[in-house]
């Protein structure tokens, strides 16, 4: 064998030997989230795809439904083999997780990127936990919208946005009287929470839903603002037609999309639904803020990052949670997804005016978190059921009602 050919042959084997090793030092991340709508499977291909010009690998793991991709990912933590990243909302959803030493800090990211100092302080400080960060923030959402199809408005005679729950009731029956299904309803449990929270919030204002959600108060004004709320939730079933139980968001959305119904009470991320499906703001459709409302709930989405030994998989996270948090990569991801971004140092110019309209809440301080944030698990999922109970029983009046909701505090 001549010398060429043993160099050659040497030199096969080192890359053969130093393949594998540069695979398995490659950043690689296995992400699990519920994002599985086309507004939202396109919000998440903005960070896939910067995740990937970056040097990253890209195993996606999507399942939809929050609940389903929420399950999946604890059987994976009880089995040992957890994703390298959740989609997880910010707040004490996490808290357990943390306490179990099932996270794993990025602290030394967040510090490097400074983003104490381009958060929001109450976003910041609901993804810290013992003095550490855990989660990448990606986006927040509010929860305060209706969406209405101009069409539909236009078909029924309803002239401009309504200003109050009267004249909401009022636009309403124009719908009907013209054919138009006046309210696209999503008929589950958390779907139905979300429209609670927004009525209670026009109900006894931001101070009074913080007392209830915050300090559990049970005062006179608290329990009469729950009865109220109550009351306009009830009222609602008549405009809601018999598919609606078990009917997802982005289904509710397309009927408001394709003017069969008129109006849809949701968050922001709806909004992603009519972009995708080529609709224009105000053309097409408009948004408006629950009738009398003084500010808006909201929630923020995040990257959690599970404790894992495989060393590609802790440079695939770190990779993660700085893209999540690139400026750029935010606006696109909001752009796609119906969101306004967590960062406060963003270029604004390309959202559209319900996204800044949030964004200006947010600034002022006229938002309340949804009760995924500052309640336990537990509690959120006994407030999903309780509404959803009283949704289901016409029958219930609005004093029993109360009774039961103030009963998940105790």
């Amino acid at each position: 064998m001549n010398n060429t050919m043993k160099l050659l042959l040497v030199g096969a084997a080192l890359a053969a030997a130093s393949a594998p090793a540069y695979a398995e030092d490659k950043a690689k991340a296995e992400v699990m989230t519920s994002w599985t709508s086309g507004s939202e499977a396109a919000a998440l291909d903005v960070i896939k795809q910067e995740f990937e010009k970056r040097g990253g690998v890209w195993k996606d793991s999507s399942i939809a439904g929050f609940g389903a991709a929420d399950a999946a990912f604890q059987n994976r933590l009880v089995a040992g083999d957890p994703p390298a990243a959740k989609q997880a909302v910010i707040g004490l959803a996490n808290a357990d997780f943390v306490s179990q030493g099932l996270l794993s800090p990025i602290d030394d990211i967040a510090k490097a990127g400074k983003w104490a100092e381009v958060l929001p302080k109450s976003i910041h400080d609901l993804t810290t936990f013992k003095g550490q960060t855990y989660l990448s923030p990606t986006d927040a959402h509010g929860e305060s919208w209706v969406f209405y199809s101009k069409d539909a408005f236009t078909k029924a005679g309803v002239n401009g946005e309504p200003k109050s729950w009267d004249d909401f009731f009022a636009a309403l029956d124009k719908l009907k009287a013209a054919g138009v299904q006046p309210v696209a309803w999503g008929g589950q449990s958390w779907q139905e929470s979300k429209v609670f929270n927004m009525i209670l919030l026009t109900q006894v204002g931001i101070d009074g839903f913080l007392k209830i959600y915050v300090d559990k108060d049970k005062g006179d004004a608290s329990v009469e603002g729950v009865k109220k709320t109550l009351d306009i939730l009830g009222k609602l079933r008549a405009y809601v037609d018999e598919g609606a139980p078990g009917r997802n968001w982005n289904d509710a959305t397309a009927m408001v999309i394709t003017g069969k119904a008129g109006v849809q009470f949701m968050g922001d991320w709806a909004k992603g639904e009519f972009v995708a499906a080529g609709k224009q703001l105000g053309k097409d459709y408009g948004c408006m803020l629950a009738p009398q409302s003084p500010g808006m709930v909201y929630v923020a989405d995040s990257f959690s990052f599970p404790k894992i030994a495989d060393a590609a998989s802790q440079k695939g996270q770190a990779l993660l949670a700085e893209v999540a948090m690139d400026p750029i990569v935010q606006v696109e991801f909001s752009l796609k997804k119906g969101s306004v971004p967590m960062r406060t140092d963003v270029d604004k110019s390309k959202l559209d005016t319900c996204a800044q309209k949030g964004l200006e809440l947010m600034g002022a301080g006229k938002i309340v978190p949804d009760q995924a944030l500052i309640l336990s698990p537990q509690q959120a999922g006994a407030l999903n059921d309780f509404v959803d109970e009283f949704w289901s029983n016409p029958s219930e009046d609005s004093a029993a009602g109360a009774k039961k909701f103030f009963a998940i505090f105790e």
